[in-house]
């Protein structure tokens, strides 16, 4: 079927041997991007059967003539609608006036905005679906500009803003921590002995006393997963493959950051917020935390650094500690009084972490404190590696996601904790 003015759709045919276009009405749900790729298919489609006559020596065959000719035809029918897109969206731009919806008239200068471009998205999008082989000319350029020096692309596309917004939601300790991104290692000064003041008679000499300071050195530890997904799901135009790898790579890089902002022991990981806590109460029980030490804890804790804090303790304490009361034999827990909102323990927000240890012999059962002193750096964006060879023998791709970054406790003082007997 030839392509009607304002069609899109593309299928094939029951030999899967040529691309063909059908639904008129269906241009309107096709992006930008997408129909950039099903041209991209299509011109693809033309290379194929042009490898096949000249890799035999011969001229094109009319039935092969025939089905080039057609998408021939096919691709400059998309190249209008792309044209014709790409100017009415510069005018509305100019008519607009805004400075975001200009930037699609000129072509993008820097690195940042190359890697925010419909190019990049599209070049990126490309890669994950056929690899770099098949990317040419602008394609390739603009996916070089997010060469990572490991030799994977920058994820600085939709991908991206899918695994930040789901490593926010899934990560607790991205929640409460201050979370920064940095290029090298970050060295934090830290006042460890503050300065003080003091009374003084007229005319009589003022006490020097200056601030001591120590640093925290932030650096960079390598978390990395690979997934295989099927040949089946990359040739399926219609499957997101871009939220199904956002998705399901941040739901794994969330487990394991959590476990290591939480409990890691600094060695080719982070330093966890239990060990850089202050280990403020013993309890006397090895398997129970009381409502006195919860409250021992609770003013163990600095006036300045209580107005901002909250607990964290695994769900298995938190079952414990709801069934607490005081001495008027009433439970010292309080429900959140609206939906999506934190419980409550003495007033202060109580968040569970799985990765927090139970009440048992010798473990850190609860921190509290102002967790905007746990610091999280972030050292660039992730990058994407599209294994081709690993795991064809079997139909897959795999794919190889990477990040690097460090957390520590910034100021011990500011996290409390309780360690069981």
């Amino acid at each position: 079927m030839r392509l009607l003015r304002g069609s899109c759709a593309i299928s094939t045919d029951p030999q899967g041997s040529h691309f063909y276009i059908k639904g008129g009405s269906q241009m309107a749900e096709q992006t930008l991007t997408e129909l950039k790729q099903l041209r991209a298919k299509l011109i693809s489609e033309m290379r194929t059967i042009l490898d096949i006559s000249e890799s035999e020596g011969r001229n094109l065959n009319s039935s092969e003539r025939e089905s080039y000719d057609k998408i021939d035809a096919d691709v400059d029918n998309f190249t209008e609608t792309i044209d014709r897109r790409e100017k009415q969206a510069r005018s509305e731009a100019l008519i607009l006036g805004d400075a975001g919806e200009a930037r699609v008239s000129r072509k993008a200068t820097t690195k940042a905005e190359m890697l925010d471009s419909d190019e990049y998205r599209s070049a990126f999008d490309k890669y994950i679906r056929y690899g770099a082989n098949a990317l040419v000319g602008d394609e390739a350029r603009a996916l070089n500009v997010g060469t990572n020096v490991d030799g994977g692309y920058l994820t600085e596309t939709v991908l991206d803003k899918i695994l930040v917004e789901t490593l926010d939601e899934l990560n607790i300790m991205r929640q409460l921590s201050t979370v920064i991104t940095t290029a090298s290692d970050r060295n934090i000064a830290v006042e460890s002995d503050a300065a003080a003041a003091t009374w003084t008679a007229e005319e009589a000499a003022f006490t020097e006393d200056d601030n001591a300071f120590t640093q925290v050195t932030l650096s960079a530890h390598k978390l990395g997963s690979i997934m295989k997904v099927s040949d089946e799901l990359l040739q399926d135009s219609v499957f997101n493959l871009t939220s199904y790898l956002g998705k399901n790579f941040a739901r794994r890089l969330a487990n394991a950051e959590e476990a290591a902002f939480v409990n890691g022991d600094g060695s080719s990981k982070p330093t966890g917020v239990t060990s850089g806590a202050t280990a403020a109460v013993t309890a006397a029980s090895a398997t129970v935390v009381t409502s006195d030490e919860l409250i021992d804890l609770y003013h163990s804790l600095s006036r300045a650094y209580r107005n901002s804090a909250s607990w964290l303790m695994n769900d298995d304490t938190i079952k414990e500690i709801r069934k607490l009361k005081d001495g008027n034999d009433q439970y010292i827990w309080q429900p959140g009084m609206q939906a999506g909102e934190p419980d409550r323990l003495f007033g202060k927000a109580v968040y569970a972490s799985s990765d927090m240890p139970t009440t048992a012999t010798g473990n850190i059962a609860v921190v509290f404190g102002d967790f905007s002193y746990y610091t999280i750096a972030d050292r660039g964006p992730r990058a994407l590696i599209r294994l081709n060879e690993l795991y064809s023998a079997n139909g897959f791709v795999g794919f190889r996601i990477f990040e690097r970054c460090d957390g520590k406790v910034i100021l011990a003082e500011a996290l409390q904790k309780i360690t069981m007997a």
